[in-house]
């Protein structure tokens, strides 16, 4: 991509680990060699993050994704002057305790870092990250969906630019449906019904699998409805008995308690295995699974499709799964090129087209609303247009979810409370309702105000 069809797509866009008292409630200072409290601050424009780039100078970039590499590559090729130090620190938790421990340290953070949604406001409130506002980011909104562009924002700060996505699908095996004579649920009842009919027709099978996973949880209460989370600086309310939250419960409870779930985890050997041999009937997962069904289950190819997510009450209702975006760490020792980089790499079209290759599903609207894109019909899922679902879904995510600011910490322990639940087969509620306890807990012990 040249640096002319870079400049014309903004001027379109115009047109828990550890404590989290740790690292202080009232912000911390943040290069990769030097305390954040002596760099620069935050100013500038979009125009003037171009003109750093074109400057030059070094990098580092914390990244596990697939596409890192060759984005690295093509950044360097169109601005050879910026060299960038590209390091897979490890995936989510195991990336976020060297954060930390980085920004308890006052050295070591890099300039970029891969951040999901989910951890995005431990980190933000403890003032770890660049406020990109000032760099003139917030002309870039109209370029991402609303879901994605809400978890990288608080209020008037931008603390990063979204990357990928994950709207919520129905994926399913067209075969193992037909076999047990089962339509398509669009209603969470169907859905029920559904799971009686493929375990009655084959009891090895099963319409999905769960045993117990935070982020599947909660964009499932998300979907629901549910606000059970929510933050106003230190002050947090844990609310996991809101109608969202029950509605969820009370839904899936059915599924648990007359054992209807598959009983092994997601991406285990055995998953990957039913999934190929129609054991495992759909999953309802976020956008980003096309790939990993495709080079995880190459015996199914032409078996899957995808439908919308079941609802309530047949409305078209998402929530996003997974996914998340980039941030500038405030140890950068030069912010502005910092910022330059991940306008690239988010936001050029270029370095989308290199996500996608390597099987992302975009957070930006251009690419949701290209017919290339829309048209694409993967011959693995039978020739079906899946992204024309799939972009619908991002455009029906339910408004107004919430993480908590220590949800890297609260995802850890859900298998210790809402875990036993699935294990015991007895009342999700009562496991969501230990959940809030141990999360009320930690949180007014980290120095915040939980009121449940």
């Amino acid at each position: 991509m040249t640096h002319l069809t870079f400049r014309a797509r903004r001027l379109t866009a115009v047109a828990a680990i550890g404590t989290v008292a740790a690292l202080t409630l009232a912000g911390c200072g943040g290069g990769s060699t030097t305390d954040g409290a002596d760099q620069p601050a935050a100013s500038g424009s979009l125009d003037s993050i171009e003109a750093a780039l074109e400057e030059g100078g070094e990098l580092t970039y914390w990244s596990w994704t697939p596409s890192a590499e060759a984005q690295v590559a093509a950044f360097e090729k169109a601005y050879p002057k910026v060299d960038v130090k590209l390091v897979n620190a490890g995936t989510n938790n195991d990336e976020y305790t060297k954060l930390q421990n980085a920004i308890k340290a006052g050295s070591g953070a890099p300039d970029v870092v891969q951040i999901e949604y989910y951890a995005f406001p431990q980190f933000a409130l403890t003032d770890a990250f660049v406020d990109l506002s000032a760099y003139g980011f917030g002309e870039l909104e109209e370029d991402y969906t609303a879901s994605t562009w809400s978890s990288v924002t608080a209020g008037d700060a931008i603390y990063g630019l979204p990357q990928d996505s994950g709207p919520m699908a129905l994926f399913y095996n067209q075969e193992v449906f037909d076999a047990a004579g089962v339509e398509v649920p669009t209603t969470w009842d169907e859905y029920y019904e559904a799971a009686k009919a493929i375990h009655e027709a084959d009891p090895q099978a099963y319409i999905t699998n769960d045993i117990g996973d935070a982020g599947f949880a909660t964009s499932m209460i998300w979907q629901a409805g549910g606000q059970p989370f929510q933050t106003d600086g230190t002050e947090v309310t844990v609310d996991l008995q809101d109608a969202g939250s029950k509605k969820w419960t009370e839904n899936w409870n059915r599924l648990v308690e007359e054992d209807l779930l598959a009983p092994y985890g997601s991406w285990s050997d055995e998953w990957f295995q039913s999934l190929s041999n129609g054991k495992l009937a759909s999953l309802v997962i976020g956008a980003w699974m096309p790939a990993n069904l495709i080079s995880g289950a190459p015996d199914a190819s032409g078996d899957w499709r995808v439908a919308p997510m079941p609802t309530y009450d047949g409305q078209p209702a998402s929530a996003e799964n997974g996914g998340g975006g980039q941030a500038v760490t405030k140890q950068s020792a030069n912010p502005e090129l910092a910022a330059g980089f991940l306008w690239w790499l988010n936001n050029s079209e270029e370095s989308i087209s290199i996500f996608l290759e390597t099987g992302g599903f975009p957070s930006t609207t251009a690419e949701l609303s290209s017919e290339e894109f829309l048209s694409a019909a993967p011959e693995y899922f039978g020739g079906q247009e899946i992204n024309r679902v799939l972009a619908d879904a991002a455009a029906s995510v339910v408004t107004g979810w919430e993480y908590l600011p220590f949800q890297v910490y609260g995802n850890s322990i859900f298998g210790d409370t809402v875990g036993q639940a699935y294990q015991d087969g007895t009342d999700l509620n009562d496991g969501l309702v230990a959940w809030q306890d141990a999360l009320v807990a930690y949180g007014n012990d980290q120095g915040f105000s939980v009121n449940p």
